[in-house]
């Protein structure tokens, strides 16, 4: 069963954005989906509330994110949205869970920073005695980005220090927020509509869908 967190320690990154639209994604494909909400704010939990019911379903699971435990049977897929600030022991926690760790990121050097620490955190998790038989696929996502400007060319420049693999950028539109306003993602409406969204997604969809060695 894929486990796949979506993990940043900066707040505002898109955290929340990244997995409702995983989760939705993976629902359309057919998977018995599971959105778990790790974070106090409980923005994915909340947009469940609003997601229609005529829609492919997609379960919410209440999980602290304080012990390691395996998800409730019937369930084909994982999906964690995690809070801002994770480190320490429920970061080893959600560590120990995932399969595929994705870590979006703002073209900003608070940001660029920020994801660059954090690297270095799962990296120290790679390293552990415990761990050495359970090692998440990671890789970065550029969220609300604006082609053309200076920061993007700068995180772009900085990507290869950041020792993950780069999936792409995902623009900055209003398709995300009025969509996520009515429990909805990109893969609920008619292709026409985000066609230019869905473009973005597909190498981020392909690493999602490539079995974990």
């Amino acid at each position: 069963m894929p486990v796949i967190l979506v993990a940043n320690p900066k707040g505002g990154v898109g955290k929340s954005t990244l997995a409702t639209n995983i989760a939705g994604m993976l629902a359309w494909a057919g998977h018995k989906v599971m959105l778990g909400d790790v974070d106090k704010q409980q923005s994915s939990r909340r947009w469940l509330a609003l997601r229609p019911p005529h829609l492919p379903q997609i379960q919410g699971w209440d999980f602290d994110g304080h012990d390691t435990v395996k998800p409730p049977k019937g369930v084909s897929h994982v999906v964690m949205d995690t809070p801002a600030g994770l480190d320490g022991k429920k970061l080893k926690t959600l560590y120990k869970l995932a399969d595929k760790i994705i870590i979006p990121l703002q073209p900003s050097l608070f940001d660029i920073q920020a994801s660059f620490d954090f690297l270095g955190r799962l990296h120290e998790q790679f390293r552990q005695p415990e761990q050495t038989k359970h090692r998440p696929e990671l890789a970065l996502v550029g969220m609300r980005a604006k082609e053309g400007t200076l920061s993007v060319d700068q995180l772009q420049h900085f990507l290869p220090q950041l020792n993950a693999p780069f999936l792409g950028f995902l623009r900055d539109t209003q398709n995300y927020v009025q969509l996520a306003a009515r429990g909805l993602t990109l893969w609920d409406v008619a292709p026409g509509r985000v066609e230019r969204d869905l473009q973005q997604w597909q190498p981020l969809v392909a690493w999602l869908e490539r079995r974990h060695a």
